[in-house]
């Protein structure tokens, strides 16, 4: 798993995700997604480049979003590959997490928080 910055500024972040989010996928991401969901009002995860998506995944991204949540943010997951979304939708998980199929579509989850 490989973490990116992206473009992100004021209270958005912004990161892109390759590679497989299993075990070892979580264990990178998981400071650096502490971090942004502690110092973000918004976190967007571009996920297109995510291939598998497995519990432990899910576990990082909801702990995330709750944290958002708690301080009126918000997590979005940006372009999620088709097998990716496909976890994510049956397991539940977009009941709480925000998707996003494209920036027009980020743009009005945050509104002007990226402008």
């Amino acid at each position: 798993m490989q973490i990116s910055p992206d473009s992100g500024s004021g209270s958005t972040a912004r990161i892109a995700l390759t590679g497989k989010l299993d075990i070892n996928g979580a264990e990178t991401i998981a400071i650096p997604l502490a971090a942004l969901s502690g110092a973000k009002q918004y976190v967007v995860i571009d996920m297109s480049g995510v291939s598998f998506l497995a519990s432990i995944g899910i576990r990082h991204l909801v702990s995330a979003t709750k944290a958002l949540m708690r301080r009126g943010g918000r997590l979005i997951l940006l372009a999620p590959s088709p097998p990716v979304l496909d976890v994510l939708t049956t397991s539940g998980i977009t009941d709480l997490i925000a998707v996003a199929m494209s920036e027009d579509d980020v743009q009005s989850l945050v509104g002007s928080a990226t402008a």
